[in-house]
């Protein structure tokens, strides 16, 4: 059976993508097909609050970009060797919080010790950190143009000091309609449809509509999250089943719940 998964693929350490495997453990075929571009902002910004851990609190990661961001600042003018020698010990020394275990195991490449990895969401790793945090110096968040307030303000309202630093914008992949049309042509109509975003879902819909035509019910549509399957419930698609959490496991799982007769 057939499964479109609208994401970038990411090779782990066996040479394959991790949703590719674990899908493939229950016999389903899954394509990858990405739906997403990004660009990185205010680098040189970023790389100035890197190099001055003294002046915060710890750091904040939502998203694998944030962590992207990390690394094309350190690719600059020899920091990398910096990093190594000095400011990596003096940021691990402090919080390091990070949403799943995909952006955790970025962060822990660059040399991090990470915590909060097993909250699903920014607002479950919010209500950790608020756990955890008493007000003194601010948590450095490096974010993109499309993050969700709920992480911000849940830390302010506990009095919790935080700095926002936009480090990359969203984009459409400049392939979505191209790659999709060719899957139709030579797939046919996928048994389901998993969003990894509200942005993903936004760029793609309306090729998808296009292309499945009235065949569309036929898809289950399945959230990798709460917050995409709203997105995806705004649009009046039936949200077929939502992951238990962001990860190749908790989502293989739920897709196979969902192409049985009784759904998920």
């Amino acid at each position: 059976m057939k499964v479109l998964l609208l994401k970038d693929p990411k090779e782990d350490s066996w040479g394959q993508d991790p949703y590719i495997r674990e899908l493939g453990l229950y016999g389903l075929e899954a394509t990858l097909i990405p739906v997403l571009s990004f660009e990185f902002l205010s680098l040189p910004s970023f790389l100035e609050k890197l190099s001055h851990p003294e002046g915060y609190g710890g750091l904040i990661f939502t998203s694998p970009r944030a962590v992207e961001a990390v690394e094309l600042c350190l690719e600059k003018d020899n920091r990398a060797a910096v990093w190594r020698k000095s400011l990596k010990e003096k940021w691990n020394a402090k919080s390091v919080y990070v949403v799943g275990n995909a952006t955790a195991s970025l962060v822990n490449k660059i040399g991090l010790h990470t915590e909060g990895e097993n909250c699903g969401n920014a607002e479950k790793l919010a209500e950790y950190i608020c756990s955890r945090e008493s007000p003194a110096l601010p948590l450095l968040f490096p974010c993109g143009t499309l993050k969700r307030e709920i992480l911000p303000k849940m830390l302010k309202d506990k009095g919790i000091p935080m700095e926002s630093l936009t480090v990359y914008q969203t984009i459409p992949h400049p392939g979505i309609q191209g790659n999709l049309n060719s899957y139709y042509s030579q797939q046919g109509i996928p048994a389901s449809i998993t969003f990894f975003s509200p942005s993903g879902l936004t760029h793609s819909l309306r090729h998808i509509q296009e292309l499945s035509g009235d065949n569309i019910d036929q898809i289950k549509f399945v959230a990798i999250g709460p917050t995409t399957a709203h997105a995806l419930a705004v649009q009046g698609l039936p949200v077929s089943c939502t992951a238990e959490s962001p990860t190749p496991q908790a989502l293989a799982a739920g897709i196979r719940t969902a192409l049985q007769p009784h759904g998920c």
